[in-house]
């Protein structure tokens, strides 16, 4: 009896060791300030990324990764904030460090200092390639081209930097000077282009009122980016042209990279009356979309001129416009570009962009790394800035066909 006494006291003993070895946990470790960024940003992506597999890596590995870094500054957050986020391949998931983000906010309100080159990040290569110069600005008069491919950066190599290195080595004050080593798309050779910085006044709508030979008043309008004050410069376009007589319009989306989302559909409802103007998607495959009432400023026939320039925002607008047979497309395969970001505020007024979702044009083509193909294929001829929307732009030239048309003409009476 002793004997099992004694058994059942050290079972005991045993079942209480293990409850309090099991039970025991040493306490948790404050965070310091850097790694509470590096962990902000990471709770960030994994509540909004859009894919929730994160391009097949296991993200919550990735964050202890990070947080056992030696992180003795701010520079060492973000040194490894973005090396986390490289992970996800995915160029448009990027970290926005203060000035880069302040940067960004000024360019979407209407104005920024520079070269005015749009840029991204080539998939295949990695390398910075141009999408458009801003029209008017310093690196247009130079005659650097969408496609062109920017090596160098005052003598640095482009191959290892972030876009937002990229574009904040273009940046500078005005008067400076900077030195761009370019591969050109055409001939693939390298050209070294100094480029002076200036202001640039991003006025994104450009029109006038064209004669075609036949008579028909025709309306030019060239839309060059989606900043806050596009959908205003648009209405006032339209307006004015329709109270000179405008029957019909060629809208040119010709290297322009795109912008705000919110600033493509409410351009999109000046032109389209009750239709789909894009579908988006989530991580969850959750479908929603954005639609036209019945607003638009006009039902004038239309072409839409674009080329590989023509990206993201500008192919929602493209895509709705032709798959809602409101319009017809003019010009070259569009750049390609159907994924969605948002921007988040971080705690130490860096900000985060991260893909939140794709698009789907109204007919549900995915058009990421695919593009749009025109409905009237017409490469781009050689001509020089001040030719563009002249009658020796052979896109332009197709478009006035189009427009007069006879069947086209009787079409819209």
């Amino acid at each position: 009896m002793q004997k099992r006494a004694v058994s059942f006291g050290l079972l005991l003993l045993l079942i209480f060791g293990l409850s309090g070895w099991f039970g025991w946990a040493p306490p948790a470790l404050a965070l310091t300030e850097e790694q509470k960024l590096v962990s902000e940003v990471w709770r960030v992506v994994n509540r909004a990324y859009v894919d929730d597999s994160f391009n097949g890596q296991n993200w919550w590995k990735i964050r202890q990764e990070a947080l056992r870094q030696p992180l003795d500054s701010r520079e060492a957050a973000y040194d490894t904030i973005e090396e986390m986020l490289a992970k996800l391949d995915d160029p448009f998931t990027r970290l926005l460090r203060p000035d880069n983000y302040r940067n960004l906010q000024v360019n979407t309100a209407g104005e920024l200092t520079g070269v005015g080159l749009q840029i991204a990040v080539e998939s295949e290569r990695k390398r910075i390639k141009v999408i458009a110069p801003i029209a008017g600005s310093p690196a247009d008069e130079a005659g650097i081209q969408a496609g062109d491919i920017v090596l160098e950066i005052d003598g640095v190599s482009t191959e290892n930097l972030s876009l937002d290195e990229a574009a904040t080595r273009m940046r500078g004050t005005i008067g400076t000077s900077v030195v761009l080593g370019v591969q050109r798309l055409e001939t693939n050779e390298i050209d070294d282009i100094e480029i002076i910085r200036d202001r640039i006044a991003l006025n994104p709508v450009s029109y006038n009122l064209t004669m075609a030979e036949d008579s028909t008043p025709i309306g030019y309008i060239r839309l060059t980016q989606f900043s806050a004050n596009a959908t205003e410069q648009m209405t006032d376009a339209i307006t004015h042209l329709e109270d000179e007589g405008a029957s019909a319009y060629i809208l040119d989306l010709r290297n322009n990279p795109g912008g705000l989302l919110q600033a493509g559909v409410e351009i999109a409802r000046l032109w389209l009356n009750d239709a789909t103007i894009v579908y988006t998607v989530n991580r969850q495959a959750v479908l929603g979309s954005f639609d036209a009432g019945h607003e638009a400023l006009t039902e004038a026939p239309l072409v839409v001129l674009v080329n590989q320039g023509t990206a993201s925002a500008s192919e929602i607008l493209a895509g709705a416009l032709q798959d809602n047979r409101r319009a017809r497309l003019v010009g070259e395969r569009t750049f390609g570009k159907g994924l969605i970001q948002s921007l988040f505020d971080l705690s130490d007024d860096s900000g985060i962009a991260v893909t939140v979702a794709k698009y789907e044009t109204p007919s549900h083509k995915d058009i990421n790394k695919l593009g749009i193909t025109p409905d009237f294929v017409v490469p781009q001829n050689p001509i020089s800035r001040e030719e563009v929307g002249t009658p020796a732009d052979m896109p332009y030239q197709k478009a006035i066909e189009l427009l007069t048309d006879s069947a086209v003409v009787a079409k819209a009476a």
